[in-house]
């Protein structure tokens, strides 16, 4: 058996260096972009406020292209509608049906042409309407925006390659709690998973979509 290389980027090159290419008709899909990660006094605070200023940005340029917007959010009726990941992560009780956190900031709030899709589950593809309406809608290319980078943004745009849509993962638009798992998730989603960008690319690739 040979040496594996020492180097991560070594060790990952040959086996992981594909691409994907931008499709013809995009989406962006932000994921969770709620008061929950913006309130200091919130468990699951990830203190990120230039995450939100890039959001803004990018929904501004969607907009101006009739770019389809996609909002999620996260609402439990019952403590059940959340199963054993409602269990494990007991901070989700801040998203309870009525609680304040759950709720968009008011600089980033859907609009009447926008979709929001709520889940319970860290990835918006899962027990919801997303792929479906993504493939009414024509689009093959999703912007992933939003928090937690490690959790279900990453969640989200795993799903989105599974379900047959290019994911392009806008780095600074998507925040964590701490850069070392926003970092690590990154790498890994670029390696196997999913285009990583920034949002200055983003815009530029919106820009070149306008009807």
């Amino acid at each position: 058996m040979g040496k594996m290389p020492s180097d991560l980027a070594d060790n990952y090159t040959g086996a992981f260096d594909g691409h994907l290419a931008f499709g013809t008709k995009p989406a962006l899909l932000i994921v969770d972009m709620v008061m929950a990660y913006f309130t200091p006094e919130s468990p699951l605070f990830a203190n990120c406020p230039e995450v939100l200023e890039k959001n803004i940005a990018l929904v501004a340029k969607a907009r101006a292209g009739k770019v389809p917007i996609i909002f999620t959010n996260v609402v439990y009726d019952t403590p059940s509608d959340g199963g054993l990941f409602y269990k494990k992560v007991p901070a989700l009780k801040v998203f309870d049906a009525g609680s304040p956190l759950g709720a968009f900031p008011p600089q980033l709030t859907p609009q009447n042409r926008d979709v929001v899709i709520t889940k319970h589950y860290a990835s918006a593809f899962f027990e919801t309407p997303l792929a479906t309406t993504l493939r009414a809608l024509g689009v093959d290319t999703v912007l992933i925006t939003g928090v937690s980078t490690s959790g279900c943004v990453r969640a989200t745009a795993l799903d989105a390659l599974q379900n047959g849509f290019a994911p392009f993962v806008v780095a600074d638009a998507c925040g964590d709690r701490h850069p070392a798992p926003h970092g690590a998730t990154l790498f890994d989603l670029q390696a196997k998973y999913a285009e990583v960008i920034d949002a200055k690319e983003a815009c530029a690739f919106l820009a070149a979509h306008r009807p």
